[in-house]
């Protein structure tokens, strides 16, 4: 009984361990540093933007509302961002599913259906997801993409 009772404290660690995944997070200074490269793209054209960051979860790191950009912008750029990261896809998919038709993509919890975030992917792992607004849609895409193209894994 003894022998079983020691063989199973010694395997019950490596189960354990076995169950867990290393996995990366984004820091504070990514976001930081992804904020400042999606403002310099919106600055460079003379775009007022709110820009977001989230993690994986679709939970704000860090935000930036930009001189003159829309209050409306604000909760905009976050659900964006929310949207990517929790769908693992840029939000223009949804975007062009509601155009083709595909209206019933709305009713999904949390959706927002307008081009502007995009996931942060890494090695095939998602880590969050950069959203803009302030512009039109294509310009908030390419603001939000400045910013994922800053991250440097």
């Amino acid at each position: 009984m003894r022998r079983l009772i020691a063989l199973a404290l010694m395997i019950a660690p490596l189960g354990a361990s076995a169950q867990l995944a290393d996995t990366k997070i984004l820091t504070l200074q990514a976001a930081k540093t992804m904020l400042a490269a999606a403002e310099a793209e919106a600055t460079k054209n003379n775009w007022a933007m709110s820009i977001a960051v989230v993690d994986a979860a679709g939970e704000l790191i860090a935000f930036h509302h930009m001189d003159d950009a829309t209050f409306g912008s604000i909760a905009v750029s976050q659900g964006k961002a929310r949207t990517a990261a929790r769908f693992r896809r840029p939000t223009k998919t949804f975007d062009s599913t509601v155009t083709a038709g595909r209206v019933s993509v709305i009713t999904l919890d949390g959706v927002v259906a307008v081009e502007g975030g995009v996931p942060i992917i890494v090695n095939g792992r998602l880590l969050g997801a950069v959203g803009a607004s302030g512009g039109t849609s294509p310009q908030d895409a390419q603001v939000a993409r400045a910013g994922v193209e800053a991250l440097k894994p």
